[in-house]
């Protein structure tokens, strides 16, 4: 039973490499940094970290937000890049998201997460993060 959880985890970490991959090339340019925000499906909410640190990568100097809804709830994840840092703070990003979603979220300036319960909320919120990152660059 163990070897098989590892072995779905494992998978589970390979498709999120994949996603991430495909999405870096949806990344906009907001002020000379890369702006990528996506909502995705069928990905569980622990696994938007893990795409976020792979963006982070591959991106350079970016500010990401990902989206996922499971169980009828909303999750939320900003990362940052450190040279951005000091300018866009993840944790303000997402508190800001949060609200819009019926939720609440915090974290670290390079990486905060969030969840709600609005689902039908997540495209408007979504929708403001272009000039919300754009006011703060």
């Amino acid at each position: 039973m163990r070897a098989l959880e590892k072995e779905l985890q494992q998978l589970r970490d390979q498709q999120a490499a994949q996603e991430s991959a495909s999405l870096s090339s949806q990344a906009v340019d907001v002020k000379g940094a890369k702006l990528l925000v996506s909502e995705l499906s069928n990905v569980e909410p622990k696994m938007l970290r893990t795409m976020v640190d792979d963006l982070k990568n591959q991106l350079g100097s970016a500010v990401i937000v990902l989206a996922t809804v499971s169980d009828g709830k909303v999750s939320l994840i900003a990362g940052v890049t450190k040279d951005l840092t000091d300018r866009v703070k993840a944790g303000e990003l997402i508190a800001g998201l949060a609200q819009q979603v019926g939720g609440k979220g915090g974290g670290r300036p390079d990486m905060a997460q969030a969840g709600g319960t609005d689902v039908t909320a997540l495209k408007g919120a979504l929708a403001s993060v272009e000039a919300w990152v754009s006011s703060h660059l």
